[in-house]
Formats: structure tokens, sequence, C-alpha cells
């Protein structure tokens, strides 16, 4: 059981201290900023920080005016890692990119632990909510908050995993409506968990513990990971046995039960697909064994770019045009529709793959004003309708990519399905 503030500690008056203010953390705060609670926002970038205070947001999940209303709500940001001394309940959100050797990079979340560290207050609640293998909340990070503190995780305060779920762009589902998953150290440290996100949040899940609500995050995208692959795989070899493969998922999804329909593409992208499957097959190599569905989900999914350069490359032959000659503008850099965020875009291998192939390479994004692939600085196109190329790779299916914005007489090669029908548009 925690114990509560020692009586010559001021009392808390900070309710949640988010720690990173990114597209996990920033939203998190907004939402819990909306009902009521006292939040503050720490990030380590002072540009951030200043943008963030000024009223200017950087990420596309929330706008300037949505900003506004949180900063009129008792929002702040700061650097000052002081305030989580203040808190009543941090909640690290910090980057866990992959490593040189496959695995997580636990830089980030090492470095915000040990700063919670140094500031935890007995009867305090620290969450994590960074994507990573199972066991690091046990393993890592309670460690390092123990030797900084000098107080008993579990005991003296409570420590929790609750993995983000946060999908950029989605109309429908946001922080305050996608179940949130809660497992904490001890069955207290779970409730205290709940207890935060309730505030702000409708429906919350119990886990067993951290290490099953570590595993969730990961099962979730890994079997998105694979079934990717799958209708990725079967893209290559519908094409050569002349079956239409976007028409068989549309026939296959009409089946009310026992099927989910996944849709083939450049390859993947994002913050959590192409890398989050590895931090599980990391963790389980260190058991001796290799995930394999995974590694040969990560190796189909990886070569699609250069699958899709290849049925560029055949296109424009068709076309009597070599590659090292050709014009091709890509549309859509970004790693999903209509949102701005190029993490892991597979828009990135493409391109690279067609400039080390001698194409004058051309791009149009509405959403991405620069672009730059292996430090060259892509040309951009601001008007598609009268853009000059001799092919077009539609990349990133934005909502304006309609058959009457495109360029009169330049064949497409369509990677999204999304101009399935259009004359001169080859699908994937």
């Amino acid at each position: 059981m925690v114990n509560d503030a020692a009586p010559n500690e001021p009392a808390f008056d900070v309710d949640l201290v988010v720690v990173g203010q990114g597209y996990v953390g920033l939203p998190l705060a907004q939402a819990a900023a909306a009902r009521g609670l006292t939040v503050v926002g720490l990030d380590r970038s002072q540009t951030v920080v200043d943008a963030l205070n000024a009223g200017s947001s950087h990420i596309d999940d929330i706008a300037d005016a949505e900003l506004a209303v949180m900063l009129g709500q008792g929002y702040t940001a700061t650097t000052d890692a002081s305030v989580q001394s203040r808190a009543k309940a941090i909640v690290i959100c910090v980057p866990t990119p992959l490593g040189e050797a496959g695995g997580p990079d636990l830089a980030a979340v090492i470095g915000a632990s040990r700063s919670a560290g140094q500031h935890l207050r007995r009867g305090a609640l620290v969450v994590l909510e960074s994507t990573t293998y199972p066991g690091t909340t046990e393993e890592v990070v309670a460690p390092i908050l123990k030797e900084e503190s000098g107080l008993e995780p579990g005991a003296d305060f409570c420590l929790a995993f609750s993995p983000e779920r946060v999908d950029p762009g989605n109309p429908v589902y946001g922080i305050v409506n996608t179940p949130k998953v809660v497992g904490g150290l001890t069955p207290e440290c779970t409730a205290a968990a709940k207890a935060l996100y309730s505030r702000f949040i409708d429906t919350i899940v119990e886990a067993k513990g951290p290490r099953e609500a570590e595993m969730a995050k990961l099962l979730e995208n890994t079997y998105r990971h694979v079934n990717i692959a799958l209708v990725n795989e079967m893209a290559v070899f519908c094409r050569e046995l002349g079956v239409d493969l976007w028409d068989a998922i549309g026939l296959a999804k009409t089946k009310p039960f026992g099927y989910q329909a996944f849709y083939p593409g450049p390859g993947v992208g994002g913050h959590c697909i192409p890398i989050d499957p590895n931090y599980l097959s990391y963790k389980v190599r260190t058991l001796g064994y290799p995930f394999r569905f995974v590694e040969l989900a990560q190796e189909i999914n990886n070569r699609m770019p250069e699958y899709v350069v290849n049925r560029a490359m055949a296109k424009l032959n068709g076309n009597g045009i070599a590659l090292s000659r050709a014009r091709v503008l890509l549309l859509g850099v970004t790693y999903k529709p209509d949102i701005a965020d190029q993490r892991e875009s597979p828009a990135t291998p493409v391109g690279r793959k067609l400039i080390e192939a001698g194409a004058e390479v051309a791009y149009h994004d509405p959403h991405v004003t620069t672009w730059t692939v292996g430090g060259h600085e892509v040309e951009r196109v601001a008007d598609l309708a009268t853009a000059k190329a001799d092919l077009i790779v539609l990349l990133t299916n934005h909502g304006e990519y309609r058959p009457d914005a495109l360029p009169a007489g330049v064949p497409v090669l369509d990677t999204r399905g999304a101009l399935r029908g259009t004359d001169g548009v080859e699908t994937l």
C-alpha cells in the first residue's frame, strides 16, 4: 500500500505531468486538461515548449485553436524537470526507436526515469506509456526510480505500464474513447493508474500486470504487421496469376465473421508497425528462439519499396522509357493519408531507390512543404493538375488524390488502390 506524502512536504498541486509532448504526450495532456486536471507538459526541447506556450502546435491532431483552449484550461509546458516533485502522477511518453542491435533504444526512457526518480515523492504515481518489450517497467524503470528516489516501488509510490494507442488523424477514435489498458506493479498500483485515467478516459481495462500490458501493445501491432505482410506477398504473386487482389479482398470482407481486411501497399510506416514487432522479436531472441513470423513479415514488408520501383521501371519500359531517363512524380510522402507525419514512411526508401537508379524524382504532398531523401532535397510540385512527369506513383492516398485532380495523359502506378478503375492507372 502506498504511503501518503510526509506531513512536512507541501501538498501536490499538479495532477499530472506528461513527459514528452509529441504525438502521444500532447493529446494525452489535452484530454486530461479538458476534464479539469491540472496538467503540465514536460519536454526536453525548449523550442517545442516555447511554441506550445505561445499557442503553436507541432502535431497534426491538435490545431492551434485547440491548443489555445488547452492553455485556457491551465495547461502549460516546461523544460524544468523539478515540476515532477509537485505532481500526483507522472506519465512518461518518450520515443523508443530501434537501436543498432534491432532492439529498442531505451535511452529516452532511462533518461526520463532518472529525471522522474530524482524528483519523485512518496505517494505519487508513475506510468510508462512508451512502447517497449515485456519486462521493461519492472526490470528497467522500477530499479532506476528506486535508485534515484530512495523509495520502494509499489510501497512508497505506484508504478504501472499503460500502452499508448494513439492513431494520428483518426476521425473516430482518440484518447478519450479508446479503451485504456493499465497494468500495475501491484494491484494497488493498477488501481491507482485506473483512478487517474478514469478521470478523462471512458473505458479502463485492467491487465494482470505490467508485462501483460506491455505484451498487449506488441501483440496489437504484430498482428497488423504480419497481416499486412501477407497481403503484400499476395500482391506480388497475384499479379503473376492474373488475379485482381483488390477485388478478392473486397469479396472476402463480405464475410461477416472470421475475416478482417488488410490491404497491400508500398511498405509499412508510422511510429508502431515498422518498429514495435521488433521489440518482441528482440526479447524472444534473448530466450534463444527466432520469432519467425515477425522476422519474415519484416523481410516481406521491407522489400515492398524495391518491388514498387521494379513495377515503376516495368511500366516505363512498356512505354519505351528507361527509368534512368524518366521523370517520376511521387504522390504523398507521409506514412498515412491526410496527415503530415512522415515517420518511417515507405516513400523514403522508394524515393531513394528511384534516385539511385538515375530517375528525376519530384513529389506532391499537400501536408509536406519540404522533403529530403538521403541528404537530397526533392523537388516539390505545387500544382498537381499541370505537373509534368513520365510516370506518377501514388504512395499515400490523401483525400484530394482523385482522378480528376491528376494531370491528363500521365500513366499512374497506384500502390494504394485508391484510383482503381481509372483509365491509365495500374494498381500494385
